[in-house]
């Protein structure tokens, strides 16, 4: 008898052990599309001096060569949809690999500026499927008590991929070989590639497409007991219930559409926050503050990564204990003074009252602004995106929320040096002082606390008419 009981025991825990491996390599290999999602964001501000002197670019061709990108990660993310919804959550992302693949060769060995904005564009297709798939596939794997923690994985994994696209600029920055900077990037494309072939498929993809049992297979392997999967597979399927999906559920449907609209506005409100100018021209802002080489720049740049990198730490270990709200509240605060000071330093460093003790507090705010965002808008929209959505609608959900947050992140590498030559540096930075002040009532009015509920609780309430703000109750 105690032999039987000690077998048991023994098996349970065998099975606790490839469970928590099995959870470790899904954060790992889909965080990894975080990675490559960082390394463009990253590369480009280090590349751009160089690019722009070697192809003799006006300063509207630079916004151009930067917001390329986000032109094709909006139309990644459209077809992601309905590649997504088709293939599934894992062969999209193994898609995003092979494009990323293509467009950092492509971007390498560009010949002239239209080669380089045709591979750019190809890059944003794959990181517009990355920044998609990445996200929604770990929100239906993971358990309700980690989700977060998960999914600020593959959000510190984007940080990471920027710190060492800033280190691989800094290097290659003495010998002004911008083609290496953009070509390393295919290396990590290849090891994402090779991890994603031995991924799972969603369980809720799988079930959605009526394959129950495959879905239950996955779900053994990702929880501790076989009670908790079978549990799960029935709220999985008591979600699937509604006859319409996707287009169709939203037009006919209140309720989605709130939840629609709201995804749209909170990645609207990520990146209007402006965090990313400053991973775009980080380079440009500090020499506005008075780092005039290059080199001086582009350490300057690398200590920014490494805050971004560090403060998402925050969000990983507090995210799931603290919740979404509070932390966003407090992220939208520090990036509204930060900001506000960061553009008084501009406006003296106009006026020719640049010092070192100047500059230095122009990067302390400017690390203090990316902090803020790494701990909270940046992990945070993300999380709540791929939470709100309803199963037979969270394809066309994320589709649209994704969609928004490359459109608007266009819109803001576009305009950026243009709003520098209209209303100056200080003008520009105020602007974003507004917008997170604003962001901060609307996260009071709109934003609901998720933490520790389940994705089918949060549909249940959503479907139920509950007030946004309440979809977590």
């Amino acid at each position: 008898m105690m032999s039987h009981v000690n077998q048991t025991i023994n098996f349970q825990t065998q099975h606790r052990q490839k469970v928590r491996r099995m959870n470790l390599f899904v954060s790992i290999s889909a965080a990894l599309a975080g990675l490559l999602f960082g390394l463009d964001i990253g590369v480009i501000s280090g590349a751009l001096p160089f690019i722009t002197q070697h192809f003799s670019l006006t300063s509207h061709q630079q916004e151009w060569v930067v917001s390329s990108m986000m032109l094709g990660a909006a139309g990644g993310a459209i077809c992601n949809g309905w590649v997504s919804h088709r293939l599934g959550r894992k062969y999209s992302l193994m898609v995003g690999a092979v494009l990323f693949i293509l467009g950092s060769a492509g971007s390498a060995f560009a010949t002239s500026v239209e080669f380089l904005l045709m591979s750019r564009v190809l890059l944003g297709v794959a990181v517009g499927i990355a920044s998609y798939t990445a996200p929604l596939y770990l929100s239906e794997m993971a358990t309700e008590n980690v989700r977060g923690k998960m999914i600020s994985l593959y959000q510190l994994m984007i940080t990471f991929g920027i710190v060492l696209a800033f280190l691989s600029d800094t290097a290659f920055s003495y010998s002004g070989n911008w083609r290496a900077m953009l070509g390393i990037l295919a290396l990590p494309a290849v090891i994402l590639f090779a991890m994603v072939i031995f991924l799972p498929n969603s369980p809720r993809w799988l079930a959605a497409k009526g394959l129950h049992v495959e879905a239950e297979e996955v779900l053994r392997m990702l929880r501790d007991t076989s009670e908790k999967a079978r549990q799960e597979l029935n709220e999985i399927r008591e979600s699937l219930r509604m006859k319409q999906g996707g287009f169709a559920l939203f037009r006919a449907n209140k309720n989605v559409r709130r939840a629609v609209f709201l995804g749209m506005l909170l990645q609207g409100m990520q990146q209007f926050t402006g965090m990313n100018i400053i991973m775009y021209y980080a380079p440009q802002i500090f020499k506005m503050a008075g780092f005039q080489s290059t080199q001086e720049q582009m350490l300057a740049t690398v200590i920014v990564g490494l805050t971004f990198m560090f403060a998402t730490f925050i969000a990983v270990f507090t995210v799931d204990k603290s919740g979404r709200k509070p932390i966003l509240k407090i992220g939208f605060a520090v990036m509204a003074f930060a900001t506000l000071v960061l553009g008084w330093c501009l406006m003296k460093a106009g006026e020719g009252e640049i010092s070192t003790g100047l500059s230095w507090v122009s990067v302390g705010m400017t690390m203090l602004c990316i902090g803020g965002y790494a701990m909270s808008a940046a992990p945070v929209v993300w999380i709540l995106c791929s939470e709100i959505q309803p199963l037979k609608c969270r394809d066309f959900g994320i589709t649209c929320s994704t969609t928004t947050n490359w459109v608007a992140n266009m819109i803001i590498g576009a305009t950026f040096l243009s709003l520098l030559g209209s209303i100056g540096a200080a003008g520009t930075f105020w602007l974003y002082t507004g917008f997170n002040l604003l962001f901060i009532v609307v996260t009071f009015l709109l934003v609901p606390e998720t933490k520790g509920v389940t994705l089918e609780h949060i549909e249940k309430n959503l479907m139920a008419g509950k007030k946004l703000k309440d979809l977590g109750s």
